[in-house]
């Protein structure tokens, strides 16, 4: 078996619960198709950097569930009688768009009853804290817009509320708490936030250069990026600097890194330009109000996020031609199971 073949194999292997029961399971072939859309001097490379990342930040059914069944006995959450908290806290289902709230719920469901006896239906009182639970907070739009509408119309004068994701990106992070803290003094009601996650990557601006998201260190020449970066006047790209140290090894070095940003760059470009009036969000690196787009990288077998790459997850396998005619190694599924075409400029 070729190096190529392995890596083919490899990739299909680490995503092959993705979205398991929606869409065929992924194959090599699969891979295939996708890596070949990617200029032929960089396909080897872009596989082999792919592989070394979606070990790290691809996160299978199996890890997640496990995540959150370890939370039920974190003692700095439930103290010393797990079962006693759990049973008086109050796990929030308030999630207005999406359903990773209710599904990763469902799953610790059967957490509580394999460790606690009983189910999510049998917790809660007045007395208990609240639990927020999502799979991984990005820009943290979506957990401060469900939470500050239950601070304004649910929530108690006095509480305390944890929020639970497997991963967390620390600007949305801080924007998110602070928000919530704004929010709840607005409401007039004391309430206290607390966020846990079981790995943190930092997309902070000041920590640009030991970024954990996709953030160019250098441009490619290229004349559709060159007018694309015209248009941003309010906030201009800055590179990072080359060579900082991460706190999370997901990239097999900066040559390995920079490739990545490049070609997926160049292709959310590409995939860009095919599209009538986009909006300013839909960015080359992944949906974001600023820059050249988050850059996320943190994919879950539910779903991949449109805070990744383009790349990663635009497109429409049957489409031959047009803004869809992009083969995608990731297909996303939104919030309504079709794509919602004016948030696109169509």
């Amino acid at each position: 078996m070729s190096k190529r073949e392995e890596l083919l194999s490899s990739i299909a292997d680490i995503i092959k619960d993705y979205r398991a029961g929606e869409i065929p399971k992924p194959t090599p072939q699969h891979v295939e198709r996708w890596v070949c859309q990617f200029s032929d001097s960089a396909q080897l490379s872009l596989l082999a950097e792919m592989e070394h990342l979606l070990k790290i930040t691809y996160f299978t059914k199996k890890t997640i569930g496990e995540f959150f069944g370890n939370q039920i006995k974190h003692k700095k959450i439930a103290g010393e009688n797990y079962i006693s908290y759990w049973k008086s806290a109050n796990l929030l289902d308030i999630q207005e768009h999406g359903h990773s709230q209710s599904e990763i719920l469902e799953l610790f469901d059967k957490s509580l009853e394999e460790q606690c006896g009983y189910g999510v239906e049998d917790c809660g009182s007045k007395s208990g804290e609240f639990i927020y639970v999502d799979d991984v907070l990005f820009s943290g739009g979506r957990i401060g817009t469900d939470l500050k509408t239950w601070i304004n119309d649910e929530a108690p004068k006095e509480a305390k509320v944890h929020i639970l994701v497997i991963g967390a990106h620390r600007l949305g992070e801080w924007q998110c708490v602070e928000g919530l803290k704004k929010a709840a003094k607005e409401a007039g009601k004391d309430i206290a936030f607390e966020s846990w996650a079981a790995i943190r990557f930092e997309n902070r601006k000041y920590y640009k250069n030991i970024s954990e998201v996709l953030w160019p260190a250098v441009l490619p020449d290229n004349a559709e990026l060159v007018a694309y970066m015209a248009q941003e006047k309010r906030f201009p790209f800055e590179p990072r600097m080359p060579g900082g140290k991460l706190a999370h090894d997901i990239f097999t070095g900066e040559e390995g890194r920079q490739l990545l940003e490049r070609e997926m760059l160049l292709a959310g470009i590409h995939i860009r330009s095919k599209c009538k009036e986009p909006k300013p969000s839909m960015r080359p690196l992944g949906f974001s109000p600023f820059g050249l787009g988050f850059g996320a990288t943190i994919v879950t077998f539910r779903n991949c996020p449109n805070n990744c790459p383009l790349a990663l997850w635009w497109g429409d396998p049957e489409v031959t031609s047009g803004a869809f005619h992009w083969y995608p190694l990731l297909p996303r599924k939104t919030y309504e199971q079709s794509f919602d075409f004016s948030a696109f400029g169509f």
